[in-house]
C-alpha cells in the first residue's frame, strides 16, 4: 500500500491548532496530528485500504464467493451505466473520512480522498460529471462533496470536469433509511442534462453506492443526453 507522507508544515499547523482547537480522531481518539487529514489521524487513513475481494462485474457489489460475476439485482436488470468501480467499502475509517467531509464540513478531506480514486484503473473518458445535490441540499450544506472529489480527479489526470450537466429536476427524499423499492421510486425521473454530449464516454462521481439507485437515474439521463458510455466511479460501495 502506498504510504501516505505528511508534510512537515502540515503536522506543524496542527501541533499549533490542536492546543487552541482541542480535537482528536472520531475513529480512534487521539490528535490527528495532521491539519489536512484533520478530524481524521494519519494512521487511521493509512489503513484505508482498496477492496479486492470478490464483486458484480456491473455494480461493483461485495459477492459472497469468487466464482460470482454479477449479482442478484444485475442479474435481473442490468443497470444504465456499463460498470461500476468502487475504491473501498463503506466501513470503518473510510466511512468516517467520507461523513466528516460530507456532514461535518471538513472539505480539506477532499483531497485525500480524491487521491485515494487515483489507485483504481480508470477507463478512458472525455469528462468527469459529479453527480449533483438540489439546490436546497447545496443552501444547506454550502457545497458539492462530489464536485470537490471531482476536480482532486480532474487536477491529477487531466480529465475536464462538466459542471452543471447534469442536475436535479425537483426535491427528493433522503435516500438513508429507504428501502431499495423506495429509493427507485425516490429518485425515478429526477435527474436531467442540459445540452448534448454526442458519443462522449463520461465517468459519473459520487461518494458512496448503496443500492446503485442514484447512479442508474443519472446515467439514464446522460445516456439520453447522447452520451456514448457512463461508468459510475465512487469511493465507498456499501
Amino acid at each position: 500500500m502506498r504510504k501516505l507522507q505528511i508534510p512537515p508544515a502540515d503536522s506543524l499547523i496542527a501541533s499549533i491548532l490542536n492546543p487552541v482547537y482541542p480535537s482528536e480522531c472520531p475513529f480512534c481518539g487521539r490528535p490527528p496530528g495532521s491539519f489536512r487529514l484533520s478530524p481524521i489521524c494519519p494512521d487511521c487513513f493509512r489503513s484505508i485500504e482498496r477492496y479486492d475481494g470478490p464483486s458484480c462485474r456491473l455494480c461493483a457489489a461485495p459477492l459472497p464467493s469468487e466464482y460470482g460475476r454479477l449479482c442478484g439485482v444485475c442479474l435481473k436488470e442490468r443497470p444504465s451505466f456499463s460498470r461500476a468501480i468502487c475504491f473501498g467499502l463503506y466501513e470503518n475509517a473510510l466511512k468516517e473520512a467520507i461523513n466528516q467531509l460530507k456532514f461535518h464540513g471538513a472539505k480539506r478531506l477532499s483531497g485525500p480522498l480524491g487521491k485515494l480514486l487515483l489507485r483504481v484503473d480508470l477507463p478512458p473518458a472525455d469528462c468527469i460529471v459529479p453527480v449533483p445535490l438540489e439546490s436546497h441540499g447545496l443552501r444547506e450544506r454550502g457545497f458539492n462533496q462530489t464536485l470537490l472529489l471531482s476536480r482532486v480527479l480532474s487536477k491529477a489526470t487531466g480529465i475536464p470536469v462538466k459542471t452543471g450537466v447534469l442536475y436535479k429536476t425537483r426535491r427528493t427524499l433522503p435516500q438513508v433509511g429507504l428501502s431499495r423499492a423506495e429509493r427507485a421510486a425516490n429518485l425515478k425521473g429526477a435527474f436531467a442534462v442540459r445540452g448534448r454530449l454526442d458519443g462522449k464516454k463520461v465517468i459519473l462521481l459520487d461518494d458512496v453506492m448503496t443500492t446503485g439507485t442514484t447512479l442508474r437515474e443519472c446515467s439514464k439521463a446522460l445516456l439520453r443526453a447522447g452520451a456514448g458510455e457512463v461508468v459510475g466511479l465512487t469511493l465507498a460501495r456499501a
